[in-house]
């Protein structure tokens, strides 16, 4: 084997990379700032590709693979960082995909976040939901609310997460982490656990199906503060669907629980800065005022998005308008902006040629190259010119393991 697999997550934690790729039949890949990267080798074998992901494998691990054909669990590679790690089974043999986690938690402030997520934390009970697409941060926000929650409040909070991604030690409160699969068999029983388990705070890794959302929502409505995530693109649309979840006969009798229960909604998106250098997050907010309350339960949930517009003292923001301010002041392009509105109409006066939206792609599709471009990449070493990189590798790193030779951006 040519390359080890320690030697590619090197290099991908050198480069600020986010998520390394491996596939049988295919080179090494490595997000980063949201784009793919080729590595400068070879493509690996099924035999290479297999032999790397059982060096990470324990025997009951391997059994579960072969049995499922897909396997989630927290990796830590000593002196590189922790990984969450899907391996899955693909036409060409073995992939796996890891995905770089932060050992610490992180701070509110730190992240920027809207100032809602801290006097949420405050609350009694009730529901807080995290929503994007898949990538868009929502993990890492919800560990700084509990991270924020842990060293300001006395009680229990006790997380169900699949995997465990940030490590939370008890501070002013008592913290609890379970983990899918080595602490628990689902997330449903688990929450109905959790009822008896005394917690003040409860973290939902996600809410997949109708019974860990309707289990969610009574522990909210019994008297816990519940945090999970969803994968909708807008705060309003995550209303639609916890409800649409339950068959209609159902839905009158959950829009009002939820109008009572529910505390706010904070949906995320990364988006690109125009120098390429970092990604920036857009936050849609919805809270449950009185009025949003009323349209939640009149079935009203189409006016929740003129009810945000207006809600700024609230805490209220819209995330299409906050993408259109940044692209009018010249942090995101108006490219990568209208992929990320939701509302299209809202960017175009910002249209730099003055010209009509393109079918089938984002204006200027189809350039290859330009700012921001990763350069060369070897494991054991960072790119001259990589902004931000390190001038040497780091200590203990390989140097020179692979040819050089540049790394090509996936077009």
């Amino acid at each position: 084997m040519g390359v080890s697999l320690i030697q590619l997550l090197q290099t991908m934690v050198q480069n600020k990379g986010s998520d390394l790729h491996i596939a049988s039949r295919s080179q090494p890949m490595m997000r980063v700032r949201g784009e793919m990267v080729k590595f400068d080798v070879p493509a690996l074998t099924p035999a290479e590709t297999e032999a790397m992901c059982n060096q990470i494998l324990t025997d009951p691990q391997k059994m579960e693979l072969a049995t499922k054909m897909s396997l989630d669990f927290a990796f830590r590679a000593a002196g590189v960082g922790i990984f969450r790690v899907n391996i899955f089974n693909q036409r060409h043999g073995i992939s796996a995909v890891l995905r770089l986690l932060t050992e610490n938690p992180p701070e509110i402030d730190d992240l920027k976040l809207p100032e809602i997520c801290k006097s949420v934390c405050s609350q009694a009970n009730g529901l807080v939901l995290v929503t994007g697409p898949t990538g868009s941060g929502k993990s890492t926000t919800l560990a700084a609310m509990i991270n924020y929650i842990n060293k300001t409040t006395k009680g229990h909070i006790l997380t169900l997460e699949d995997p465990i991604e940030f490590q939370h030690e008890s501070k002013l409160s008592m913290v609890n982490q379970r983990s899918l699969g080595n602490h628990f068999t689902d997330f449903a029983s688990a929450l109905k656990a959790a009822l008896r388990e005394d917690p003040d705070v409860i973290l939902v890794g996600e809410m997949r199906d109708r019974e860990t959302v309707e289990l969610a929502i009574k522990a909210a409505e019994t008297g816990h503060l519940v945090f999970s995530t969803l994968h909708t693109n807008s705060a309003s649309k995550t209303v639609d669907r916890i409800i649409n979840t339950f068959p209609a006969e159902d839905q009158a009798q959950i829009r009002t629980v939820l109008s009572e229960t529910l505390r706010v909604v904070i949906a995320q998106k990364l988006v690109r800065s125009a120098d390429r250098r970092r990604r920036i997050c857009f936050h849609d907010v919805l809270v449950n005022t009185p009025a949003v309350a009323n349209l939640i339960r009149e079935g009203k949930t189409f006016q929740l998005t003129t009810v945000m517009q207006t809600g700024k003292k609230d805490g209220m923001q819209l995330i299409d308008r906050a993408i259109v301010d940044a692209v009018q002041a010249g942090e995101v392009t108006y490219e990568d902006g209208y992929e990320a509105v939701n509302e299209k109409a809202l960017i175009l006066p910002l249209d730099p040629k003055n010209r009509m939206r393109p079918m089938g792609g984002m204006p200027g599709a189809g350039q290859v190259g330009g700012m921001g471009q990763p350069g060369p990449v070897m494991p054991g070493s960072t790119p001259a010119g990589t902004p931000g990189a390190a001038a040497a590798p780091a200590a203990g790193a390989p140097g020179g393991v692979l040819p050089p030779g540049g790394v090509k951006k996936v077009s």
